[in-house]
């Protein structure tokens, strides 16, 4: 993003957001901004961010805050839009919050981000998997989860080692994300030998897959993968099922929602998807996972305790940087490492975690799902 593209986003969000009154922060707290979709198709992971990091929020002031001071909740929504990634980045700079959690969609995430990098706004990201967010040199930019370059081949590998598929298909819905996830899977299977006969992309938000089933029928497909949400993928479950296309399914962490089982129902059984470890069945973790059911929350989202950590990520480069400073945290988070409920976490020099590890897993429809064999 160049500076006049920069001073042109700048000049579109003040107009959407002209009128909107400013908030007005407590000078004894520090602000965690926390941008995600409140709204649009993925709500439900947004929801998982956020009752996340609210809760790591709440847990830190419990026991006193960073160096004295509370920690503040600001929340925005993007709506997974990039566009409107772009005008949420811009109020957070507007409103003077210098760390943020987010933001969830890779496409929403990577021009939020270069705007936090150019303003000197922390950003951690708890969900979103594309390399490129983090592959331009970026020093404020860091994520809780791990990358695609690492979920696809662990897929790729599991599809190949384990359940050796004659006829592979891999889709995808055309966005940074799905397309970026579908290719390395592809990649990482024909590596290992596997042909894919069908590499294709489909339309986001479109609801007959009818063509595309016909497609995956007429080549005898009998396994696909596919790269993106779960909105589409429940369809393209459920339209196979009532055109007879007997085929396992596979997709990454992105359709790992209860609600792709109310979308596919039955259809939605035996799909396997690479998630993060189920932090929430940690016996560590217990204190975190009570608070939330007091609350009548669900903490088993895959994007629930890597926000969480994000928060705790942000305090502890705070504490060890001993200042509010951003580039002085960013050093510290660099440098440092931090305890947890996903571990103790170090980052490298593009801000991605030295050590992470997608899992594969199995739905099932009605029930909790299930690990399955290591790739």
């Amino acid at each position: 993003m160049n500076k006049a593209t920069k001073q042109i986003s700048k000049l579109f969000a003040a107009m959407v957001l002209a009128g909107v009154a400013s908030h007005s922060f407590a000078a004894d707290t520090i602000v965690i901004g926390i941008a995600g979709p409140k709204t649009g198709p993925v709500t439900q992971y947004g929801d998982m961010q956020f009752m996340g990091a609210k809760q790591a929020i709440e847990d830190i002031n419990k026991k006193g805050g960073v160096d004295g001071k509370l920690l503040e909740a600001k929340e925005y929504d993007d709506a997974c839009d990039p566009k409107q990634a772009v005008a949420v980045a811009n109020k957070v700079v507007n409103d003077g919050v210098k760390f943020v959690v987010g933001h969830l969609c890779s496409s929403s995430t990577q021009p939020a981000s270069d705007i936090y990098e150019d303003e000197g706004v922390i950003m951690i990201t708890p969900a979103a998997t594309s390399p490129e967010i983090t592959s331009r040199g970026y020093k404020m930019i860091f994520r809780t989860i791990g990358l695609d370059s690492a979920q696809g081949p662990a897929a790729g590998n599991y599809i190949a080692n384990h359940v050796k598929p004659k006829v592979v298909a891999v889709l995808h819905d055309k966005q940074q994300y799905g397309e970026g996830i579908a290719s390395a899977v592809k990649k990482t299977l024909e590596d290992k030998g596997v042909k894919v006969a069908v590499f294709e992309g489909l339309n986001a938000g479109d609801k007959d897959f009818s063509s595309i089933i016909q497609k995956l029928k007429q080549n005898n497909v009998d396994f696909v993968y596919y790269g993106g949400y779960h909105p589409e993928l429940g369809l393209i479950l459920r339209q196979s099922k009532e055109k007879g296309l007997d085929a396992k399914f596979m997709g990454p962490e992105g359709v790992g929602n209860d609600s792709i089982s109310q979308i596919a129902q039955g259809a939605s059984e035996g799909l396997l998807v690479t998630l993060p470890k189920s932090f929430d069945q940690d016996p560590a973790n217990k204190a975190i996972v009570d608070a939330f059911a007091a609350k009548k929350q669900d903490p088993s989202g895959p994007f629930v305790f890597p926000a969480y950590a994000a928060v705790e990520v942000i305090a502890g480069g705070i504490a060890a940087a001993k200042s509010e400073d951003t580039a002085k945290v960013a050093e510290a988070i660099h440098a440092g490492t931090f305890k947890t409920p996903t571990g103790d976490l170090s980052f490298d020099e593009k801000g991605d975690l030295k050590d992470f590890k997608f899992v594969v897993y199995q739905w099932h429809f009605g029930k909790p799902k299930t690990e399955v064999s290591p790739q």
